[in-house]
Parts: C-alpha cells; structure tokens; sequence
C-alpha cells in the first residue's frame, strides 16, 4: 500500500471530503485528489497541519500503526480516547469541557 492510499484511508476514516482535508492541509481539493492518486507528494508543512485534524502520520507515511498502548497510555486511557475518538465534533466539545471542568476542581 502506498502513501497515497493511505492518505484517502485516513481522510475516509475521518469522514472528511476531499476538499475538507486539503483545506486543513493548505492545499486546494485538486491537489488532494494528486495526493490520493499519487500523482503529487505532501511537504511536511501539509502533513503536519492534517495531522492537526487527527490524520495518523506515521501510518501514511509508514504504514504503521501505533497502538495507543505504544504511546504509553493506561488501558482507562486508552479506552477513554476510543470513546472520544468516535464521537461528533460537538460531543467532542462537551467531554472536553466537562474535563476542563473537573480539572479546575483540583
């Protein structure tokens, strides 16, 4: 499997549009479908700001992935960050502030 493969897998994975991820990465719909078609190769600057919109770098450039475990988390973690993962861009916002909260309580 190549990088460009793997890039379209992530931003499927992600469900976002062709012109949703390249907008993120700073590139225009046009050259994410190069990207995806292996017809272009991302800089680093575009991978890192896909990243910020929770593309797995080192799977597209690697084709590995890194297990939450690998990255040093407890299990509760790990299941707490699937949980998260899954849930819409709203949801999301509210664990967040809900944690905030507790944080703040300390």
């Amino acid at each position: 499997m190549t990088i460009s493969v793997r890039l379209k897998e992530e931003r499927l994975r992600l469900k976002l549009s062709q012109t949703d991820l390249g907008a993120a990465g700073g590139v225009g719909k046009t050259t994410q479908i190069n990207y995806e078609k292996g017809a272009g190769s991302p800089d680093a600057t575009y991978l890192a700001a896909v990243a910020e919109k929770g593309v797995d770098i080192f799977y597209v450039v690697t084709g590995q992935r890194l297990s939450l475990e690998d990255r040093t988390l407890s299990t509760d973690e790990v299941d707490m960050v699937e949980i998260v993962r899954s849930l819409n861009e709203d949801d999301k916002g509210a664990v967040k502030r809900l944690l905030q909260a507790f944080n703040q309580k300390r």
